[in-house]
């Protein structure tokens, strides 16, 4: 029997999850990227999480989609994962991390939009609203966070990852109706792997004469936020529309502050701190449903005596 699609307590604790994970991963990215190319980055991240989803559906014995469902999956994978991740990392080679958030920030209202068209997901003006204040929110947080923002023309390549992000979210949503979450996933993860392929062809040499650490990043990211992470995402999309899923995008960028305090000791200002409120709020609004109207209640006239 479907799952009715509801934002309910367990595909909360999947987006939690999902975003504690993705959080994590704009320092790995900037780490591993002193040691590799950003086409070597995405591929070993695929490959990583490719491997573990292989293990996993062997172990489970997850059935394969439809055979009628690969080429679209095929087409998901290398837009939603291999132009993902090749865009955003070669951008990050240039462009601030507080600039890169705020763009990444666009991908709810995109997917959204997407949904509203694709999937005909009714968006209200209640939605629209919480949207557009966690936005504001998010754009507070990331420019009061003592990271330099500047727009530089590489941007543009993050725009391509905030569409292809959320064309890889909306185009899988149909799929999960007549396929298994972990074989849609897996064969997305596969195709984008192979699509990489031809952009980190010198991995296995800067394998070879990187340090640890910064291999120890790219295994980091192939495993928390690329397995973990796009499993938990996924469940969550199983489970809730996907406009409303997207919107807890929002969060990442204050998770991201919030980490930098706990591990590198950044404090957040004031500012940030509102920020950070404003977009709970947001996202609070945009996901919060309109109560039922009660019943209107029936008094019972009394029948006259006779």
């Amino acid at each position: 029997m479907q799952t009715p699609e509801r934002l309910d307590g367990r595909a909360l604790a999947y987006i939690g999850i999902a975003l504690l994970t993705w959080s994590s991963a704009y320092a790995a990215i900037a780490y591993a990227l002193t040691s590799f190319t950003p086409g070597e980055v995405a591929l070993a991240r695929l490959a990583i999480g490719s491997l573990c989803f292989a293990v996993l559906m062997l172990v489970k014995r997850v059935p394969l989609p439809a055979r009628r469902d690969w080429p679209l999956l095929t087409l998901l994978g290398v837009i939603g994962l291999t132009v993902y991740h090749l865009c955003l990392n070669t951008a990050e080679t240039r462009v601030a991390s507080g600039t890169a958030a705020i763009l990444i920030s666009l991908v709810p209202a995109t997917t959204a939009a997407l949904s509203a068209i694709w999937l005909r997901e009714r968006l209200s003006p209640r939605t629209l609203t919480g949207l557009t204040v966690a936005l504001l929110g998010v754009v507070l947080v990331v420019l009061t966070s003592g990271k330099d923002v500047k727009v530089e023309p590489m941007a543009a390549l993050v725009l391509v990852s905030v569409v292809a992000c959320s064309i890889f979210f909306v185009g899988q949503k149909p799929l999960f109706a007549r396929n298994t979450m972990l074989g849609v996933t897996g064969i997305t993860f596969f195709a984008g792997t192979l699509g990489a392929l031809p952009f980190g062809l010198g991995l296995p040499q800067a394998l070879v004469e990187a340090p640890f650490p910064h291999i120890a990043a790219l295994l980091w990211l192939g495993i928390a936020p690329t397995f973990i992470g796009y499993i938990a995402w996924n469940a969550a999309l199983h489970r809730a529309p996907a406009s409303q899923v997207s919107s807890f995008i929002y969060f990442s960028p204050p998770i991201a502050v919030l980490i930098g305090w706990v591990w590198l000791g950044e404090r957040p200002t004031l500012l940030t701190l509102v920020g950070g409120v404003i977009t709970v709020g947001g996202v609070v609004l945009a996901n919060a449903r309109r109560r039922a109207p009660a019943p209107a209640s029936v008094v019972a006239t009394p029948a006259k005596q006779s």
